[in-house]
């Protein structure tokens, strides 16, 4: 059985090549002919022939010595081999060359040397406005720029800055309309040159300065807006007459971050769920930030009630919890001037006039608890079920922290907690003999919380108080001219009397020294002795 199956494959082999090669002996006979030409032969009398050569046909250790090499479009030479050849490279993929094709960039573009580059340096703290945008006062922004002259002597025509704040909506007033879609508005603009300068080799610094308002919007990637800061550097060289040299650009983006004040102490919030008696009972942080973890401490009271007619107790008791942070956006996608409708006299015109209202509630975090809390049911009266809730943002969540900008673009966040509770009843002797009643009951609460950055130092450009001169301590003791004692002089007025001090005399002389520099005093006086 196995010799029949390799028969099979080699008479199929076989008859295979057997037919290519008659194809191949088909269409050389029905085409042009082909002749073998000798070196110095004249023009072939034939009809022309354009031949596609492969790269193993035009390497020389395959060809005849005395069959030239063919080239695309020349007709006064032949292109073939023996048949042996022919049947020796059959196997192989023959690949076709153009030699007078190029793909990819030009050998112009890949050598091209700039003569100058462009880098920058920040020299303020990170970017943080604290406080709402009602109360803050702004965050600096200062740093350097750097223009690095690689030849010897450039001309600089025009060396300009700009800072823009750049807000792409999402969901624009009209789609595909670029002008409804991005808006750009120029925060500040520095002209770093005032006429055109030539520059020598090296690096030149050129400083900049500017300060962000406080009403200013927060860098933000949300489902419907986004807001950015750019920052963009052009430096225009002056052409050499031989060939245009670009412009030498340097792009930025700026993250504003907004710190916004937490308080000491936790919030306490009392939730009533009628017709039940349960109320719950949190203890909560207001104030949260994207990276960390926190507690919300909750307690359920009003969970049983002694039924005395029956002598029996009913249980609510807790078996889901479901916590989710949500974000909420907000914001007007304004139209530009060609899609904003005509005015009219109605509110509505007026709204539309300005832009539309967009909306939109995603999950930042959530997760699911069946069990971890404790249950107290022992006494009717005193009935309670205590838990202590950790919740965070989750991990792959791109939130955007709380904000409210003069544009109408509002973010806000609230926590909510969802509980699933059924009625269980139970005989007042058998306390364990429960029975489920069928009832239950899903108690929702949401609580407000606020998402912001982390303060940091938390102190404001303008609460830091520059040094001063009176802060500055008190200089070293200066040196005097030292008080030289003649031999003649008498003891009397060298020393002084017990009963007070000589008029006129030197000892009179070195205290008054010794009351405007007491240091002084006892160094000349040491160096005296």
């Amino acid at each position: 059985m196995p010799h029949r199956v390799a028969n099979f494959f080699r008479s199929s082999t076989h008859s295979l090549e057997y037919q290519v090669s008659n194809l191949t002996k088909k269409t050389s006979s029905s085409g042009s002919r082909r002749r073998v030409s000798p070196p110095g032969s004249g023009r072939a009398t034939g009809s022309e022939v354009v031949a596609y050569v492969s790269e193993e046909e035009l390497d020389d250790s395959h060809a005849p010595p005395y069959v030239p090499r063919l080239k695309m479009g020349d007709s006064r030479t032949s292109s073939f081999t023996s048949d042996s050849h022919k049947e020796k490279d059959h196997g192989h993929h023959h690949r076709l060359s153009f030699p007078g094709m190029h793909f990819g960039r030009s050998n112009k573009e890949s050598h091209f040397h700039a003569p100058a580059s462009l880098d920058w340096k920040l020299e303020s703290p990170p970017i943080v406005m604290y406080g709402n945008a009602e109360n803050s006062t702004g965050a600096l922004l200062s740093g350097q720029l750097f223009l690095s002259i690689k030849e010897e002597a450039l001309e600089i025509e025009s060396f300009t800055a700009t800072l823009n704040i750049r807000v792409a909506q999402k969901k624009p007033f009209a789609n595909h309309c670029p002008e409804c879609t991005t808006q750009c508005t120029e925060i500040k603009k520095w002209s770093l040159l005032e006429h055109p300068l030539v520059m020598m080799k090296g690096q030149h610094s050129f400083p900049f300065s500017v300060l962000l308002e406080g009403h200013l919007p927060a860098s933000m990637e949300t489902p419907l807006v986004s807001i950015s800061y750019e920052f963009k550097a052009e430096a225009i060289p002056r052409s050499n007459g031989i060939a245009s040299i670009p412009p030498i650009k340097l792009e930025k983006v700026l993250d504003v971050k907004r710190s916004l004040p937490a308080s000491d102490t936790p919030h306490h919030s009392v939730r009533v769920f009628p017709p039940t008696n349960i109320k719950a009972s949190a203890h909560y942080p207001h104030v949260i930030h994207p990276i960390g973890s926190y507690t919300l401490a909750l307690r359920l009271d009003g969970i049983a009630k002694l039924n005395p007619r029956v002598n029996t107790i009913e249980y609510w008791k807790l078996k889901k919890l479901t916590w989710r942070l949500e974000e909420t956006t907000k914001t007007v996608a304004p139209a530009c001037g060609r899609h904003s409708p005509k005015s009219g006299d109605g509110a509505e015109d007026q709204q539309h006039k300005k832009g539309i209202v967009r909306c939109d509630t995603r999950v930042i975090g959530e997760k699911t608890l069946f069990s971890g809390w404790k249950s107290d049911y022992t006494n009717a009266n005193d009935a309670k079920v205590e838990l202590e809730l950790e919740y965070s943002l989750g991990k792959h969540a791109r939130s955007a922290c709380d904000t409210k900008s003069q544009d109408g673009t509002e973010v806000s966040h609230q926590l909510m907690v969802e509980m699933v509770v059924s009625q269980e009843w139970a005989p007042v002797n058998k306390p364990s003999l429960v029975t489920h009643t069928g009832v239950g009951r899903i108690l929702r609460m949401h609580f407000g919380t606020i998402l912001t950055e982390r303060g940091g130092i938390g102190i404001s450009w303008d609460n830091e108080a520059p040094p001063i001169y009176q802060d500055v301590p008190p200089s070293p003791p200066a040196y005097f001219q030292e008080t030289n004692f003649h031999g003649d002089a008498s003891i009397a007025e060298m020393i002084e009397p017990l009963d007070g001090i000589l008029a006129g005399g030197p000892i009179q002389r070195l205290a008054e020294e010794e009351g405007r520099n007491p240091r002084g005093h006892r160094r000349a006086s040491s160096e005296g002795r």
